[in-house]
């Protein structure tokens, strides 16, 4: 999982490209992971697990949205 200024990057398992920009992610908290899941720009499914300090900077940036288990 890489960050960029404008969002939220992650690896394209199925085109199996990195730093891939994710389209609406929404960061999920799950068994203590922060997990943001979003599509890319040709609809396929993402995620990227990252830590507590960097999703709650994307969610004060706006580059993404609280999911579930906050």
């Amino acid at each position: 999982m890489a960050t960029t200024g404008s969002g939220i990057t992650a690896y394209s398992v199925k085109t199996k490209t990195k730093n891939v920009p994710m389209i609406d992610p929404v960061i999920d908290v799950k068994s203590g992971r922060y997990i943001a899941s979003g599509k890319d720009s040709a609809g396929n499914k993402m995620s990227a697990i990252m830590s507590k300090a960097t999703a709650e900077e994307h969610i004060k940036k706006g580059n993404a949205k609280k999911g579930t288990g906050w």
